[in-house]
């Protein structure tokens, strides 16, 4: 079985009725999927998925919980440490296996007890997507928004933008609303000027005075 086959196989997008998004798999994130999938080996039947935004771990954490593979909390991070805490002991108690996600970077816990859970618990991270992984989100932001995306696009895209979950989606949505405010397809010219404006230049200085 081919290695897209594999990815094709993964049922990331049965969880989440009424959502149109798929887990797009890439090196970013292979790892974690894998782990996600074996919870019975996590210690303390816990795992932490950090990741940078838009990277998909809250589509993870709603695959996790739809699946019925265990309880999955988004931005625990951002919770009360002490109810956190308690959802904890309760996961514990009822044996049942807890996602949690959180943003990258350090997670800094004041309360004891719970710092020694989560630093206890399988650490899983969402790294930076590599070319492959890069087209593939391309592809796929610009499919859930209807725009055609012609032969050479990633070519021409990939090595040019930024490595980052949130700015590809960006880039998408920057031509796509380009190719609407002109009335013409997503092509060359229009990549190009979406590049220019999510790099902080002027697309119109390049553009010849009809008047």
């Amino acid at each position: 079985m081919t290695e897209k086959a594999r990815q094709i196989a993964l049922p990331l997008s049965a969880a989440m009725p009424g959502d149109a998004r798929r887990i797009v798999l890439g090196n970013g994130n292979r790892a974690a999927a894998e782990a996600l999938q074996a919870p019975e080996g996590w210690p303390f039947h816990t795992a932490v998925l950090a990741g940078p935004p838009r990277s998909g771990k809250s589509l993870f954490a709603r695959w996790f919980s739809g699946m019925g593979a265990g309880q999955s909390i988004d931005d625990a991070d951002r919770m009360d440490e002490t109810e956190l805490f308690h959802l904890w002991n309760r996961a514990q108690e009822a044996g049942r296996p807890l996602l949690l996600t959180r943003a990258a970077g350090p997670w800094d816990i004041r309360l004891p007890d719970l710092r020694s859970r989560m630093g206890a618990a399988l650490q899983l991270a969402i790294a930076p997507p590599d070319d492959a992984m890069l087209a593939e989100l391309i592809a796929e932001h610009a499919a859930a928004r209807g725009v055609p995306m012609p032969d050479g696009a990633s070519a021409y895209l990939v090595p040019r933008a930024t490595r980052d979950y949130a700015a590809i989606e960006e880039l998408v949505e920057t031509i796509d609303r380009l190719s609407l405010e002109r009335k013409q397809p997503a092509t060359l010219a229009i990549w190009r000027d979406a590049l220019d404006i999510l790099q902080g230049g002027d697309p119109e200085a390049d553009q010849p005075d009809l008047l």
